[in-house]
């Protein structure tokens, strides 16, 4: 199962720590995939979980995706 923290801006601004995990994929690539193919759609929504609760995530709220880099940022 693939885990993964986002975080999301909205599209009034506001920005947004998420954890999103699917136990069908393994790789946190096709994770990251499944999350931008599932929110590209009309009536993507994601069930995620924001501090200990469930937020489902609907594609047409979300301005842009963040996720946490694998190095320094330079």
């Amino acid at each position: 199962m693939a885990t993964t923290v986002l975080r999301v801006r909205l599209v009034g601004g506001d920005r947004m720590d998420i954890t999103y995990d699917e136990p069908d994929i393994s790789d946190e690539d096709q994770l990251l995939e499944h999350v931008v193919s599932t929110l590209a759609r009309d009536s993507g929504a994601l069930r995620t979980e924001h501090g200990g609760r469930l937020v489902v995530l609907y594609g047409r709220g979300v301005a842009a995706i963040e996720v946490a880099p694998r190095g320094a940022v330079v």
